[in-house]
């Protein structure tokens, strides 16, 4: 007969299987169709290994890939907030914060902990770790968006100024990875795929 830890670790597993469900505003760079949050952890986890040896330091590529993996579960509850939705992130945190003890909550303590930890070290981007980790997390959506003709950032108006900020994680992590993106960025705002008009406030 199957130990309790066993089961709950097995109705963990059934659990994740949402994420494939959960649709990000990003789409595939063919444009088909829009991705979801499984595909998207599983990409940034490899940037991270193909990409790692960038980073200004040397980091911890296993613990990094980890978080990656993680940093996205709550959104089996909380759903997938676009990063330049303003309305959609003055709750953001305390949705997160719920669901984050619902989906670790049902693990093992001692699995619950280390999970729990990982995701806490990845929001609060303290650790050298966590800023490789957040970069790739957020450097992806600009390869999607650049490689689509526009993506997202075509569709929501959005300036160089947000997408700068949005990146700005990366330009501690990585100066040579910064460099390349910000080119990128230029590029694209050259192609029109974004504008270089500040917002107005």
């Amino acid at each position: 007969m199957a130990s309790e830890r066993l089961l709950k670790d097995i109705e963990f597993i059934v659990e994740l299987d949402k994420m494939k469900s959960i649709l990000r505003q990003t789409t595939l760079i063919d444009k088909s169709r829009r991705e979801n949050d499984a595909e998207h952890s599983w990409h940034i986890s490899v940037m991270a290994m193909v990409l790692s040896e960038y980073a200004n330091e040397r980091v911890d590529l296993f613990k990094v890939i980890k978080m990656l993996l993680v940093h996205d579960l709550v959104e089996i509850y909380a759903g997938d907030t676009f990063c330049y939705d303003k309305k959609g992130n003055s709750d953001k945190k305390e949705r997160e914060l719920k669901a984050a003890d619902k989906i670790f909550g049902m693990l093992s303590e001692d699995k619950a902990i280390e999970m729990r930890e990982l995701w806490d070290e990845f929001e609060e981007m303290k650790t050298k770790e966590a800023l490789f980790a957040a970069s790739m997390d957020r450097l992806q959506p600009i390869f999607s968006n650049y490689f689509s003709g526009g993506g997202t950032w075509t569709k929501f108006g959005i300036t160089k100024a947000e997408v700068h900020k949005r990146v700005a994680p990366l330009e501690k992590s990585s100066t040579e990875l910064w460099e390349f993106t910000l080119k990128l960025i230029d590029d694209a705002v050259d192609r029109g795929y974004i504008s270089d008009t500040p917002v107005l406030s």
